[in-house]
């Protein structure tokens, strides 16, 4: 197995609203040093569909984006073995503090899990009643061939915690 590698620090704000969860960062992710980096991810064109955004590749912007809707976005492993980006890969993996994320940041009413690994993994570090809303999203990636279509009339229900 590989050396260990890390996820990035949450983008969030006092104005969050909601909290997006991934599961970690893949290959292209970590190469770029962005958030859902791989150009197939359907993350962002997501996000800028769901607010009627102009779409740009430029991730400075992206990220004002989810500032301007607030949004904070993290993952729930901090760190990992992996070979390649799947996470059936994924060994030896240690969580992120979410638990005290969400006691820094208050504000946030819901979290939205962006694949079943992110949320597997959530409902292990918070159980199943934890006291804000946790849902499952179809996950972004290319692997999850569900049409994007289907992908974006799921991803709205985080529109109900942000208008």
């Amino acid at each position: 197995m590989q050396n260990r590698i890390f996820s990035f620090p949450p983008i969030i704000s006092n104005d969050s609203k909601i909290l997006i969860l991934g599961s970690f960062p893949g290959v292209k992710s970590l190469e770029k040093q962005q958030y859902y980096g791989h150009p197939q991810n359907k993350f962002w064109k997501i996000i800028f569909e769901l607010f009627n955004e102009k779409f740009t590749e430029d991730y400075e912007e992206r990220l004002n984006v989810l500032k301007k809707h607030h949004i904070a976005l993290w993952d729930v492993i901090d760190s990992c073995e992996r070979k390649g980006s799947l996470d059936s890969e994924i060994k030896n993996e240690e969580a992120n503090q979410i638990e005290e994320l969400l006691e820094d940041y208050p504000n946030i009413t819901a979290i939205f899990c962006n694949g079943g690994k992110s949320y597997k993994n959530l409902q292990k570090l918070l159980g199943k009643n934890f006291k804000i809303p946790i849902y499952l999203l179809p996950s972004t990636s290319p692997l999850h061939t569900i049409p994007f279509e289907r992908k974006l009339e799921e991803w709205k229900k985080i529109l109900d915690y942000i208008k």
